[in-house]
This record gives C-alpha cells, sequence and structure tokens, in this order.
C-alpha cells in the first residue's frame, strides 16, 4: 500500500476533503535512518534543490526534520513536505514497519511539516494524532475529517511505555498552533521551528557540519521567519531554561548536540532585539545618484567608527538584507523618485520589513529626484510607521557633485555623534 509510491494518491474524504496529493517516485538509492540516541533516529527528507520559500531564498536549500521514537508505542514526530513522503517512508522502513506506528505528534500544521500526514494516517490508521488545541483546529480546517486526532494541553505528558513526551506550547513561534514537545529521559527537545536553519546536508548534527554556516543560516531563518514573534520567543526559552537539554532537534536543518549554548544565546539576543552601532544603507538607483548619497553616508558612519554595509536591492535579495539588518542599529534606505513615488523594489522591501517588525532601531530616508521629489517621504513615513526613531532626511536633485556629498557626510556624522 504504502511501497514505492510513484503515482497519486486521492484520500477518502473522511481522512482529506478535496485534495490530492502527486507523490514524486523515489531516487533509485536506499535511505537510511540515522540514529541520534537508541531508539531514536531522524527519518526525515533533504530539499537539495529548494531555492525560494515563500519569499525567503534558501541557497543552501533544506531540510523537513520527521523523529522516530522506539518504545512500546511507535511514535513518529511530524512528517515532511508531501512531495518528500516516499523519502520519508524509506527512512522509516529501514528501521521498522511504517504500519506499526501508534503515535504521530504534530508540533505544526504548516505544511512542510504536516504534508504528509494525511498519507500516514492511511498507512498506519490506528495511530493517535496529538496537536496543540489549535493544531487540532488547523489540521481540520487543511485536511478535513482526521481520525484520532487528539488535542493536547500545556505541560501534558503522554506515555509510550518507557517514554514520557511533555508538551509545551508555544502560540505563534510563528503561528498559533506551535509547540515543542520534551523528552525527559532522553533530555531532547524537540523544538519545531525554533532553533531550525534552511541546510540541505548529508550531515545532520552541528558538529559534523561549519558551525559558522550553521549559525548564519539560523540567524537568517530567525529574521525572516521568527523576528515579528520575539515576545513569544522570549518566553519559550523561558520555559526551556527550566529543561535539562541535550540536544535540540529542530524541524529543519542540523540537530543541536554540541553547541546548544550557541545557538540558545543567540536567540537571546535576537529576541531582545539586540543591535550593534552598525548601519545598513539599502537602496535602489537609475542613474547612480542615490548610489553616490548612499556612499557619502557610509562614508559618515565610517567616520564615527561604526561598520556600515551598503547594499543593493539590484544585486541584494531582501532576505539575505534582513540577516544583515537583525543586529543593525541604523537602517537607511534609500530611493530616488519616479512617477512620483519611490522605486517598486524598496516599496517591496520596506512592505517586507515593516511585516518583520524589528525594533529598537534609528531609520534614516535619502534619495535623489528630478522635479517632484516624492519618494523620501515616502520611504520617511514608512519608517516611522515601523517604529524608528528617525533621523533627518536626505534628498538631492539631479546630480549630487563632490561639495554635496561632502555635506551629506559632515552634517550626518555631527548628526550620528549627537544620537550616540
Amino acid at each position: 500500500m504504502y511501497g514505492g509510491i510513484s503515482r497519486v494518491v486521492a484520500l477518502r474524504r473522511s481522512v482529506l476533503t478535496d485534495v490530492i496529493y502527486h507523490i514524486e517516485p523515489i531516487r533509485n538509492i536506499s535511505m537510511k535512518a540515522i540514529k541520534i540516541r537508541d531508539n531514536i533516529y531522524w527519518v526525515g527528507a533533504i530539499d537539495w534543490d529548494l531555492r525560494n520559500f515563500h519569499g525567503y531564498l534558501t541557497q543552501r536549500g533544506s531540510t523537513y526534520n520527521a523523529y522516530l521514537v522506539l518504545d512500546k508505542k511507535i511514535t513518529l514526530i511530524d512528517t515532511v513536505k508531501h512531495y518528500l513522503c516516499d523519502e520519508m517512508l524509506e527512512r522509516i522502513r529501514s528501521v521498522i514497519d511504517p504500519s506499526s506506528i501508534e503515535c504521530i505528534i504534530s508540533n505544526h500544521v504548516e505544511m512542510d511539516h504536516s504534508g504528509s500526514l494525511p498519507v500516514m494516517t492511511q498507512i498506519a490508521p490506528k495511530a493517535l494524532i496529538y496537536a496543540s488545541p489549535n493544531g487540532m483546529k488547523g489540521l481540520t480546517e487543511h485536511y478535513g475529517i482526521i481520525p484520532n486526532l487528539k488535542a493536547v494541553q500545556n505541560g501534558e505528558t503522554v506515555n509510550t511505555g518507557s517514554y514520557n513526551f511533555t508538551f509545551v506550547l508555544t502560540p505563534m513561534v510563528h503561528w498559533p498552533d506551535n509547540m515543542v514537545t520534551y523528552l525527559p529521559e532522553e533530555q531532547i527537545l524537540f523544538s519545531n521551528d525554533a532553533f531550525g536553519q534552511h541546510i540541505a546536508s548529508a550531515e545532520r548534527f552541528d558538529d559534523e557540519y561549519p558551525l559558522d554556516i550553521i549559525l548564519f543560516e539560523a540567524r537568517k531563518y530567525y529574521a525572516n521567519i521568527v523576528l515579528p514573534y520575539s515576545e513569544q520567543v522570549k518566553k519559550a526559552l523561558a520555559a526551556a531554561s527550566a529543561l535539562k537539554i541535550d540536544i535540540i532537534a529542530p524541524s529543519h536543518g542540523i540537530i543541536w548536540r554540541k553547541n546548544i549554548g550557541s545557538i540558545v544565546s543567540s536567540y537571546g539576543d535576537w529576541s531582545a532585539n539586540k543591535t550593534e552601532d552598525k548601519a545598513l544603507i539599502v537602496y535602489d538607483t537609475m542613474w547612480n545618484s542615490t548610489k553616490k548619497i548612499a556612499g557619502a553616508i557610509a562614508d559618515a558612519f565610517e567616520e564615527r567608527g561604526y561598520p556600515a554595509v551598503m547594499m543593493s536591492l539590484q544585486t541584494n535579495h531582501i532576505s539575505d538584507i534582513m540577516t544583515e539588518l537583525i543586529d543593525a542599529r541604523y537602517i537607511c534606505v534609500g530611493s530616488p523618485t519616479l512617477n512620483n513615488n519611490m522605486l517598486p523594489t524598496v516599496s517591496s522591501f520596506l512592505t517586507y520589513v515593516k511585516g518583520l517588525a524589528p525594533k529598537k532601531r534609528r531609520g534614516l530616508a535619502f534619495g535623489s529626484y528630478g522635479w517632484g521629489g516624492q519618494s523620501v517621504g515616502q520611504v520617511e513615513e514608512i519608517l516611522k510607521a515601523c517604529g524608528f526613531d528617525m533621523m533627518e532626511s536626505i534628498k538631492l536633485k539631479y546630480i549630487p557633485d563632490g561639495t554635496a556629498l561632502k555635506n551629506i557626510t559632515e552634517k550626518l556624522a555631527d548628526e550620528i555623534a549627537g544620537g550616540q
């Protein structure tokens, strides 16, 4: 029933209402589960080709992590995206018959985690499925009636024989349904999206892969997905601080077992919106006039000893810019005026920033113009709406000469010094 799926699987309406999944053929290689501890395995899938995750550029691909726990009642924690279901099943089959699974824990409704759940309800039809109350609601709204679906409360424990799974609800990190699962006997935190990264690799653990890359991708993940929910992250970190944790097993990327202190400390800084005296200068330009202003602004920060990072929207993706923004105190955004408006690239970036809601920043709007000059005021209004403490805007007509650029640098350097 579940072997070598390479067809369209139409699930009964009692399980999945009006949804049809196409499962891609598995590659003709053996896919093995990877042992985390005795009786605990990674059985996820590697998405080597993923390059865009709803607007977030994923140059290194990703993994969808699912975990198999062998006990009197065999438990599966999360599933994978639907088109990688066969890969997950192959890994499970390398350990046990998937039909013997009796418990499925769904930490998160989002379809990169729950996408193969409808297939699993067919393969293991008697399995109890545990989710948060909002998770139960969300799964039903996604897939229709799911048999054996049970809501668990914050702090509730489910015993599977030798193991006791404890659930900690973490709403809005980053959906209303989110929860994490703790296994005290092994001191493993199955952390859902928290502490994750988009990395596709054959390595599974943080001591097998370059730590600087893992932390960079974790930073990017936080900046582009988790940042708006920093207050909720603080609560989740406080709850996790009471737990003894030897392993953090997230839903994406590398599993933490040697550098837990580093990632927890980083999450503490990011959730506190901790910034450095660094300037991020983001701009687009038509005839290089706005770019020249951006360079003069960078000179002003460097005169004060602050590192300045210039990022053109023509050559940098907004998700990579957010990765730089996460610890920058000064956010400078520039656009020339086009048809009485800012350039579309700048508008798109500012919409993205506003949604991600960074706090404790100083903003600066700048740009060149020919006759109307509306763009700078529009940029300033959006930065104000983000809650930024605004510096005096910079707006120059046509092509700035050396004197104008020098005046920008000198005046801004004084303003920076005054704002210290």
